[in-house]
């Protein structure tokens, strides 16, 4: 294997690595977001309730995680104060009523370079007619701005965290420079602070075979549940940043099939712990698929993320439900 190629042991030779292998970035600007859209959701009420998600423009998150590829619509410098409220307010002002509204912003939103704190009064302000408001951050970010936020609003705030996976070995080789007991004590935070807990989960994450991916993707979300979790977000770890182009032609990395992606969302829901969710983002890019069986399997995630309910599994001459 060429040095070139092998993946560091080394955490700062591996933020070069990851970077060094980078496309580039998309164009965005400043004063709005790099892209908003409606949708619904099944809610932790049992509702379905239509949800504004917007994806704040900023600077890029400090963590180099080998696996990202939000870098490309981020900013090299922090935004000036007053451009997230402008964003938020150019996106709600094209986006149809809703009930409640997630502020992703490709990175951390208690992180002061990405999220001015000076701007929290504003977005507050903003976002008042919500009844939920979701946002994202690192674990190690979760503090008194979290909490300074909250008391702003009023009303419940659920954060959004990278769990990633439970297996601890590829937790620490995807560079995100966290621990599981970091995240267990960023979780317990939340709880204390009546703050709800929604975690993202990587189906198939690089350095990790195929065989273990589903049984991974399990204890994952179990591990997600006993820190308190709310809702769970089971994401099928795609390409397209470069890095994981070198990790799949050094076989370290290959997509995961629908399958197990389909078996880890039956199992959560199954578990009656609280919502799981399949992410349908880019879904297509993200995982082999079968012409024949493709739109009716999509389809049935799209309901099972509605219902909560897993109905039964499109059969498929072609592939046999395997691909």
């Amino acid at each position: 294997m060429s040095l070139d190629l092998q993946y560091p042991a080394d955490p700062i030779e591996r933020t070069r690595w990851i970077v060094a292998r980078r496309p580039q970035r998309n164009p965005v600007a400043p004063n709005q977001p790099y892209t908003f859209f409606a949708e619904e959701e099944f809610s932790a009420k049992g509702e379905i309730v239509p949800v504004a998600t917007i994806f704040l423009t900023n600077r890029e998150c400090p963590w180099r995680c080998v696996m990202c590829d939000l870098w490309k619509n981020t900013l090299t410098e922090p935004v000036e104060t007053g451009a997230i409220p402008r964003q938020i307010q150019f996106a709600l002002d094209r986006l149809p009523p809703a009930r409640q509204i997630k502020l992703y912003n490709s990175g951390s939103f208690f992180d002061a370079q990405a999220i001015p704190p000076a701007d929290y009064r504003a977005i507050v302000e903003l976002i008042r007619p919500f009844e939920r408001i979701i946002v994202e951050c690192h674990p190690s970010l979760v503090g008194e701005r979290c909490w300074e936020f909250g008391e702003m609003l009023g009303r419940p705030l659920e954060v959004a965290m990278g769990l990633e996976t439970a297996h601890p070995g590829v937790l620490e080789q995807l560079n995100k420079k966290m621990t599981l007991e970091q995240f267990a004590k960023a979780a317990e935070m939340l709880r204390a602070h009546d703050v709800g807990l929604r975690v993202f989960i990587l189906v198939q994450p690089p350095f990790m075979k195929r065989d273990d991916a589903l049984e991974w993707a399990k204890r994952s979300v179990d591990s997600a549940f006993d820190c308190g979790a709310t809702a769970v977000s089971l994401i099928p770890t795609r390409g397209g940043n470069g890095a994981m182009e070198t990790l799949e032609r050094i076989e370290e990395f290959e997509k995961p099939s629908l399958a197990t992606l389909e078996a880890a969302v039956e199992y959560g829901q199954d578990l009656k712990r609280g919502r799981v969710f399949a992410d349908l983002w880019d879904l297509q890019q993200s995982v082999p698929q079968c012409a024949e069986c493709w739109p009716a399997r999509l389809d049935r995630l799209r309901t099972m993320n509605l219902t909560q309910h897993a109905s039964e599994s499109a059969r498929c001459e072609q592939c046999g439900g395997a691909s």
